[in-house]
């Protein structure tokens, strides 16, 4: 289901906590889930889906994802070689052209964590979008949750680095106008939690939208100005 309003007010002007949500597996369904339904879809194994897309990536010098939300090919060109590499390798004949359509049919927002973004926004904290997404999914993105309930975005094909580079991290805490420290990544891939620590953020591993929360809440509390 599309998010297409605002999930909350403009922060402050000063905000002391900028929070970076990705995208996939935290604003959308678990990815596992969404593989198993895609597989399911598209007739092909699970596993064998799963090894040819690391293979791919492979040969790229990079993971599954890295071709195309680098990205080094477009997605139709991908969709080739991983058809390729389950023919040849694993004995699979299959059809994965228009990949992301596929792969985003019926999957909806998580409006639950979308809502706990808008009362961060009215907190006064900055909210941005930081995700590793190819070009030709971005409609599918902006159709499930647009541009405007984010102060800032940053989207690994934009600009040229990706999650858990860190100049994705650099660049994010610029484009917030904050320091790293002040920034907290939510994520549900551990290698991204781990490479935004190293930047020298703070993080958020995702399990669910109510247990980021929390997490995130005791954040700003840490930084709300103190009574006298």
């Amino acid at each position: 289901m599309s998010l297409t309003h605002p999930i909350g007010p403009t922060p402050s002007p000063t905000p002391s906590l900028a929070i970076w949500t990705d995208f996939g597996g935290v604003l959308t369904p678990p990815v596992d889930v969404t593989f198993n339904e895609f597989a399911d879809r598209v007739g092909v194994p699970l596993w064998a889906l799963k090894e040819s897309m690391r293979l791919v990536g492979e040969k790229y010098g990079t993971d599954p994802m890295g071709p195309i939300d680098i990205p080094l090919i477009d997605e139709a060109a991908w969709s080739d070689e991983l058809e390729d590499v389950l023919g040849g390798t694993f004995g699979v004949v299959a059809d994965l052209q228009h990949f992301g359509d596929r792969w985003f049919a019926g999957r909806p927002a998580n409006r639950a964590w979308a809502a706990h973004l808008n009362g961060f926004r009215a907190r006064g904290a900055f909210v941005g979008l930081l995700s590793n997404l190819p070009p030709s999914w971005e409609r599918h993105r902006r159709f499930m949750i647009d541009d405007s309930h984010f102060d800032g975005i940053v989207l690994s094909h934009a600009v040229g680095s990706r999650k858990p580079e860190p100049e994705i991290f650099e660049l994010a805490a610029k484009r917030a106008g904050l320091e790293p420290h002040q920034c907290v990544l939510v994520d549900d891939l551990e290698k991204n939690v781990s490479g935004a620590i190293a930047a020298g953020w703070q993080a958020v591993h995702f399990h669910d939208a109510d247990q980021a929360a929390r997490q995130v809440s005791r954040l700003l509390d840490a930084t709300a100005p103190v009574a006298v």
